[in-house]
């Protein structure tokens, strides 16, 4: 009875597990998150003194 339990858990878990990255695959939110972090993130390594090489 534990173990049958315990199996739904797992399986409940990974159907939500799915939902959500379905969920985010499906809205593109990830490159829409990296949209917003980018002028930020490009601010900062604007800064950054770079090494020059030739």
């Amino acid at each position: 009875m534990m173990v049958l339990k315990f199996l739904s858990g797992v399986v409940v878990a990974a159907a939500v597990f799915f939902v959500l990255t379905f969920t985010v695959y499906f809205f593109n939110l990830d490159m829409k998150a990296a949209a917003k972090i980018m002028p930020v993130i490009s601010k900062h390594y604007d800064k950054v003194k770079k090494e020059s090489r030739i």
